[in-house]
């Protein structure tokens, strides 16, 4: 399929904190959005006001793809603003210690690859970004590693998951799409499709 995800590379961006809730990554009163356009914008909004030095202020991490964070990220509510405003920020995959069950499965519908790693590989990742922002960060779901310069750690991911990502199957709209023409021949057999009325 078109959409197969099967590695993630780019600048990374180290926030490598404990218990990041989805209130954190966006603040509740940008849920009254129509849309998910501009979310990304608001990423850590909060946060960023009361830290002068957070991340995603820093000039040396815009355009980041890979975020590199710490235990339970994305905990608190299911909101799927949160993934959303992340992904509209820039990045496309989050390697964590763990994850809130909600936002991980947030995240596999949205094509971001979240991948766990042990909190010494984090912590090696995080000094690497920190000390060369430009370092090339690769996340790779084949081999289930992440490399950052010369350092390689492994990562996890759930089989399903990983096997979503790889194949193309997280994007339903492409699946359907891909599909048309069977869908269209199975239409054209649905009686009440065709004007048929008992």
């Amino acid at each position: 399929m078109a959409n197969e995800i099967k590695n993630v590379s780019g600048t990374g961006i180290p926030l490598l904190l404990d218990d990041i809730d989805t209130d954190r990554i966006i603040p509740a009163r940008y849920l009254r959005c129509v849309t998910f356009d501009g979310l990304g914008e608001h990423a850590f909004e909060d946060d960023r006001q009361q830290d002068p030095n957070h991340p995603f202020d820093k000039e040396q991490f815009q355009g980041a793809s890979v975020l590199i964070a710490g235990r339970n990220f994305g905990c608190g509510s299911s909101r799927e603003h949160a993934p959303q405003s992340l992904m509209r920020w820039g990045l496309n995959a989050v390697v964590a210690e763990s994850f809130a069950e909600i936002f991980f499965g947030n995240c596999c519908s949205l094509g971001i690859a979240a991948v766990t790693a042990g909190r010494d590989d984090l912590q090696k990742l995080a000094d690497a970004v920190t000390t060369d922002p430009t370092v090339t960060v690769t996340v790779d779901l084949e081999s289930l590693t992440v490399t950052a310069g010369d350092i390689q750690v492994s990562v996890q991911m759930p089989d399903s998951a990983r096997e979503a990502l790889v194949t193309g199957e997280w994007d339903y709209l492409g699946q359907l799409l891909s599909a048309a023409d069977a869908v269209t021949e199975h239409a054209s057999g649905v009686p009440y499709l065709n004007g048929f009325h008992a």
